[in-house]
């Protein structure tokens, strides 16, 4: 399995992100999968967009990207990607398409009712979402589905699978920024992911013995 695994850089106020903290920690131990490539990409659509057209270029078999939830006590296992850009807060403006004339929305087909069941089994709080918001961690995830599908047609010969999984706070980071608000430990969070990576790598090999 080619595995593309990313994260997002800091932000407003956060000088780290727990998205990348996270695969920081994950690499540490990595996770056994065929072919694992890590980016890190920054918080500005454009170059984004560029960036994560140049890796999809690379046919990966999975796409999975991580964010950062803040205000969030569970693992987000996100359904949809909705084609608007905004921002992180509801200003009242009506939101600009992120690829003009595209499909309403994408939904994964990562099996994220069985991914909730796993985490919370692992005593790992966990929910499906069903809105990945405005900002760029929808972007990133809509944006995926738009290239991938455009790259293999109508009728692909096999469909990368894209997901997206919103990470709470590390405990690690509300603890330096003076916070109070919710978090999980940074090794919770790594080994949540991890997790979620070795359930695709099962759920590929029995595919591939099978074909």
């Amino acid at each position: 399995m080619r595995l593309l695994l990313t994260a997002f850089e800091p932000y407003d106020q956060w000088k780290t992100n727990s998205s990348w903290l996270t695969l920081a920690e994950l690499l540490k131990d990595l996770p056994a999968v065929g072919a694992l490539v890590t980016r890190r990409y920054p918080v500005d659509l454009p170059s984004l967009q560029e960036k994560l057209e140049a890796d999809l270029a690379r046919d990966f078999d999975v796409v999975l990207h991580l964010g950062q939830s803040p205000g969030a006590s569970s693992i987000k296992l996100e359904a949809i990607a909705v084609n608007a850009a905004g921002c992180l807060e509801d200003r009242g403006d009506e939101l600009v398409e992120i690829v003009p004339g595209g499909p309403v929305a994408y939904r994964t087909t990562m099996p994220l009712r069985r991914w909730s069941e796993l985490l919370r089994s692992n005593h790992i709080p966990a929910v499906i979402s069903y809105h990945a918001g405005t900002f760029l961690c929808n972007a990133v995830m809509y944006l995926s589905h738009h290239e991938l599908q455009r790259r293999t047609g109508k009728k692909p010969k096999r469909t990368s699978m894209v997901g997206f999984v919103h990470l709470p706070l590390a405990t690690e980071q509300v603890v330096s920024h003076g916070q109070t608000l919710p978090s999980l430990p940074l090794s919770t969070l790594a080994r949540a992911v991890r997790l979620l990576v070795e359930d695709l790598q099962a759920a590929y090999a029995q595919a591939e013995h099978v074909a």
